[in-house]
């Protein structure tokens, strides 16, 4: 076994431990951790493929923004653990169903998938006008695909991920009962000077009174 295929079981061992831990950690953080260490490995074997644009892009795109940005999400929905955890065995069921279902899914479209798929072969060397060799770029031949004959699919995707933000924000800007601090814009901009700051005419302030001395106030006493 030469050092390829074994940094190729290494990371796929590493990314199938963290993809199990990510369903079974009773800490949304912890499961989010897990997930970025997941894609830092789905990242190491797209290098292994010689694919270093989609590795690149699953390191920055994933786990430098949507990661960093589901893992303030989480923190900010303050999920109680204790309530996730009410009813989990009475849905259990279905739920391993739907997952059976899907799993089963899966593996029909990735067999019927496999058995159709040619062998690799070697990309054709471009040539310019005077018959020099231009360099290869991976990733200039995928964004013409992803732009030219996947177009549609792109556009949909991006409609999607624009949905679900939407949908995070609504989820998360949520009103608070138990703040009485509320900042209204409209207020702040009808605001006027009167408004802000009231001059109170007082009278001038008097010296105190001299103090009497204490013999003369014990004697007052008595």
């Amino acid at each position: 076994m030469d050092a390829k295929t074994g940094f190729f079981y290494l990371f796929s061992a590493v990314m199938l431990f963290a993809a199990f831990r990510v369903i079974t950690a009773r800490n949304p953080v912890h499961a989010v951790l897990n997930l970025i260490l997941a894609f830092s490995q789905a990242a190491g074997i797209w290098l292994l493929l010689k694919a270093e644009f989609l590795g690149i892009a699953l390191v920055v795109v994933y786990l430098g923004a949507v990661m960093v940005l589901f893992m303030f999400v989480v923190m900010m929905l303050d999920i109680r653990i204790d309530r996730v955890r009410q009813g989990f065995w009475k849905h259990f069921p279905v739920a391993a169903f739907i997952g059976a279902l899907v799993a089963l899914e899966m593996a029909l479209v990735l067999m019927a998938g496999f058995g159709t798929v040619d062998e690799a072969k070697p990309v054709a060397a471009l040539l310019n006008s005077q018959g020099d060799v231009l360099p290869y770029s991976n990733t200039q031949a995928l964004g013409r695909l992803l732009y030219t004959e996947y177009l549609y699919p792109v556009e949909i995707a991006a409609v999607l991920l624009l949905v679900a933000m939407i949908t995070a924000i609504a989820l998360t800007l949520r009103k608070r009962n138990d703040i009485n601090k509320a900042i209204n814009a409209a207020v702040q901009v009808r605001v006027r000077a009167e408004d802000r700051l009231t001059i109170v005419k007082m009278e001038a302030t008097k010296p105190a009174p001299v103090a009497e001395s204490a013999p003369e106030a014990v004697e007052e006493k008595k």
